[in-house]
């Protein structure tokens, strides 16, 4: 089966975002205490015409969704046009494999986010977490893989540039892509969430406002 172009897979994961965003809530996300790595500065919210005035959620969930369209398209690449790099990759995943894994499976909105929270008070830390319980799970280590050769490093590192220059490529055509759905966004965040955003701002107005 032909690979739909990066129009349509843009497409399609706009309209998947237009459909969750009427569902959104503030009470749906919690607080970050961390940068988001893939959300700060990233050229697809310049794209989509978001600024960072928007809920940190609900722009995760659309950079998420496109970071799956470049992730897929490089992987594609990989395994037709990289043999070495493509089984490097296998044979880290398979030596790699095993253990709970709290991150796999996850809706595009919550891909890349913390798993835990952070605890409200730093001297009473949650029972378990979910980042222990995999490490907890984690299989013993593999015996050491075999030694690359020279050789076999450096096409490696070639074609590790050849994939990065294809992530490239794929993200400024994804975020071509994007800009005519700008509308669209745009008009889905001034209707679902600029809203809920103003009330949450305007009961903590009244919360802070002074007795009389």
């Amino acid at each position: 089966m032909a690979t739909p172009p990066i129009e349509v897979r843009v497409t399609a994961a706009v309209d998947a975002w237009l459909r969750w965003v009427p569902g959104w809530s503030p009470g749906t996300h919690r607080g970050r205490a961390r940068v988001c790595r893939r959300c700060t500065g990233s050229p697809i919210l310049s794209a989509a015409g978001l600024t960072n005035d928007v809920p940190h959620q609900v722009l995760h969930a659309l950079v998420a969704r496109m970071q799956r369209i470049i992730d897929r398209q490089v992987d594609e690449f990989t395994a037709s046009s990289l043999p070495a790099l493509h089984a490097e990759l296998e044979n880290a995943e398979m030596w790699d494999a095993g253990g709970y894994d709290p991150a796999s499976g996850l809706a595009p909105e919550y891909e890349g986010l913390d798993p835990d929270p952070e605890p409200e008070e730093v001297d009473q830390p949650f029972l378990f977490t979910l980042a222990g319980l995999a490490e907890e799970s984690r299989p013993e280590p593999p015996l050491p893989r075999p030694p690359l050769s020279g050789e076999e490093k450096a096409r490696i590192r070639r074609e590790i540039e050849l994939a990065d220059a294809q992530a490239e490529e794929v993200g400024r055509a994804v975020c071509f892509a994007l800009m005519p759905h700008r509308p669209r966004i745009q008009s889905a965040v001034e209707r679902f969430v600029e809203p809920q955003v103003r009330e949450m701002l305007d009961e903590l107005s009244r919360g802070l406002e002074p007795p009389r």
